[in-house]
């Protein structure tokens, strides 16, 4: 992180907050840039992030900077990166981002910013919260994290170890893969998981919602993502619609095999489905 002497983050939310927060603690030598679309947002920041450059003016803000982390939904990275790449930027000027999909993603900036020789790698720091915002940003969100950066064969190894570099000093624990990787991995670890409380939500209160009164640790435990938001993550879906697909597709199928187990009153095949899974469940590292 000591080759970095200006961040500028676009988007003060959850994620661009915490980014913040982070390194005013762990390297409050670093200069720190904000870009908020709307003055109250960066009113916002003045008030929460004292010593943070705040501006709604993107020029202003990505002027000097040796970083760019884009933290906006994946949806509207591409106009901001088209924005960014008409200004003046500086020569060693790495642009990465927080985004939760990165086929498509990848390919587009990688473009964007070619035209103006800049370096585009995909970053995604597996961390959050179905809070969002400025005021739920924390300075431990990315302690012990997995952060999956997606270099490609346009990647020059001298930027992709300074981000690796920065995302190490932030506390993250950083893997590498293909963009096509992530997607399917981040499908199966992330976007599934969401889908699912989705489902197990509307399938438990759509038609009763009283029943909420008798609700234990388990059901609030099993569907506390399906609080994120609504906008957020039907982008996500969109962006990586082949992989959700994919791995809903798979979730069926296995629920199919439990409906068929209970019609049958196949304990036996019943009891080696929920070992299976506790087995496979039990190799999750303890946090």
């Amino acid at each position: 992180m000591s080759a970095e002497r200006s961040i500028a983050i676009f988007s003060p939310g959850l994620l661009g907050g915490s980014l913040a927060k982070t390194i005013q603690q762990r390297k409050p030598g670093i200069e720190i840039r904000i870009w908020a679309r709307r003055a109250d947002a960066v009113d916002e920041v003045r008030r929460d992030l004292p010593g943070v450059f705040a501006s709604d003016d993107l020029g202003e803000v990505i002027r000097g900077a040796s970083l760019a982390v884009l933290c906006m939904p994946v949806q509207h990275m591409a106009d901001i990166a088209r924005s960014i790449a008409s200004c003046d930027l500086a020569e060693d000027l790495i642009v990465t981002d927080v985004g939760s999909v990165k086929g498509g993603l990848v390919s587009e900036l990688e473009a964007i910013f070619a035209g103006v020789q800049t370096a585009f790698i995909g970053s995604h720091p597996m961390a959050g919260s179905q809070k969002t915002g400025l005021t739920n940003a924390r300075g431990d969100l990315f302690h012990q994290a997995a952060c999956i950066i997606t270099p490609t064969e346009n990647t020059r190894q001298a930027d992709l170890d300074r981000l690796r570099t920065f995302w190490l000093k932030l506390g993250c624990r950083v893997q590498e893969m293909t963009p096509k990787k992530h997607d399917h991995t981040v499908a199966r670890i992330s976007h599934l998981p969401h889908a699912m409380a989705v489902l197990t939500t509307l399938a438990a209160l759509g038609e009763d919602a009283s029943v909420l009164d008798s609700t234990a640790g388990g059901f609030r435990d099993t569907t506390r993502i399906a609080g994120g938001d609504p906008a957020m993550w039907a982008g996500i879906f969109l962006q990586n619609r082949a992989e959700v697909i994919a791995a809903l597709q798979d979730a069926s199928g296995v629920m199919t095999e439990l409906l068929e187990m209970l019609r049958t009153m196949d304990e036996e095949a019943l009891r080696r489905f929920l070992a299976r899974a506790k087995a496979l469940r039990d190799l999750l590292p303890a946090v």
